[in-house]
């Protein structure tokens, strides 16, 4: 298994090697074989240094274009393509295969684009900035990976800081795309009668898992503060009872605070977002004793734990805090949470290929099933 301090190595140390691929792509002679996978952030970077063909993307829709380029589907690609995959977030390696489904077409992962030219392509932000964090705070990464309860949390560290310090989305060979185990690991210990908080509730999607998986739960807080999202989670979650829907954001006070409220799953706290949002703290807002906390709120999951303080100090619930938004989230939550609580057993799991979706779990000792 490899350890923290030695994927930092790694990354360090890794060899130049030439990449005949990549010359190849970024010759003239490759004039009307660009294309790249995905359209996101990283497509746009690529596309704003060297000229493209096309886009690939498989969800869609026929004859669209994006940033004016034409958009095909992976079995319009021609044979001879040579094709820079920028997916990232949730499916890179599953993308990947599918690429590798066209024989005669190159494909070239975007971290080897930006490793062998980095003058010319600028590496991702989140690894910029995890290069940036965990080289500033090794000893604390250290610390963290050595203080987690079991060996599929730290091997689950090493692979995503390496995917994290990398981009190369080949270290993640081993993971899948798995929402329906979110949340819901058998090490939590949950039952019959538990109080929960959906922090982040979106549509209802974990809440009604929620209802599904523990029949017999005392009451569900749901927190939601889009409009739009809350009416679906209302709709979604009509045949079920004991749910308080409340229409604010969770934070360490309450006020108001600017919102992006157009981005599906993604909404967040914004400086600046299109609409303002009240918010209020989970030990202001409810008084019942809580069992299990979930938190998945865009990056804004600290200042929602500082203001659930007293509920975690006096409650003990069991935790499952999304810590991918940006890399010091691991470090900073983590911290936070322990300094509150020093017995709480610590457990990290991830469910995507990619960057997105991993959670970090703390769990009451006298609570935890093995």
């Amino acid at each position: 298994m490899l350890s923290v301090e030695k994927v930092l190595d790694e990354w360090n140390c890794a060899p130049q090697q030439r990449h005949e691929t990549i010359d190849e792509f970024v010759s003239d002679s490759a004039i009307g074989r660009r294309y790249l996978l995905g359209r996101n952030e990283h497509s746009t970077a690529v596309m704003q240094t060297i000229e493209i063909d096309s886009v690939i993307d498989d969800f869609a829709e026929t004859g669209v274009e994006w940033n004016g380029k034409p958009v095909l589907k992976t079995e319009e690609v021609p044979g001879n393509a040579i094709i820079v995959n920028c997916s990232m977030c949730t499916g890179p390696v599953s993308a990947g295969r599918r690429l590798e489904d066209l024989e005669t077409a190159i494909t070239i992962p975007l971290a080897d684009l930006c490793s062998y030219l980095p003058g010319r392509f600028r590496i991702p932000e989140f690894v910029r900035l995890t290069r940036e964090e965990v080289t500033n705070n090794l000893s604390a990464w250290i610390n963290m990976s050595e203080a987690f309860a079991d060996d599929e949390s730290r091997r689950t560290l090493d692979d995503l800081l390496y995917f994290r310090l990398t981009g190369d989305y080949r270290s993640m060979q081993l993971y899948s795309v798995r929402p329906q185990d979110q949340y819901f690991e058998t090490f939590l210990g949950l039952s019959e009668g538990d109080v929960f908080v959906d922090a982040g509730g979106y549509d209802g999607d974990t809440t009604e898992q929620i209802c599904k998986r523990y029949p017999r739960y005392k009451h569900v807080y749901l927190f939601e503060p889009s409009a739009k999202n809350l009416a679906k989670a209302h709709s979604r979650l009509q045949r079920f009872g004991d749910i308080t829907f409340i229409g604010e954001g969770l934070s360490d006070q309450k006020g108001i605070l600017s919102f992006n409220a157009d981005a599906g799953s993604a909404c967040a706290v914004d400086k600046d977002g299109s609409c303002q949002i009240q918010v209020t703290t989970l030990d202001e807002r409810v008084e019942e004793k809580v069992t299990f906390i979930k938190m998945d709120l865009e990056g804004w999951e600290l200042h929602a734990l500082r203001g659930a303080r007293q509920h975690i100090l006096e409650d003990r619930p069991s935790l499952a805090i999304a810590v991918y938004h940006q890399a010091a989230d691991f470090r900073k939550t983590f911290e936070y949470v322990t300094a509150l609580c020093s017995d709480y057993r610590v457990y990290l799991r991830h469910y995507t290929e990619g960057w997105s979706e991993t959670v970090m779990y703390f769990v009451p000792a006298n609570k935890e099933i093995v």
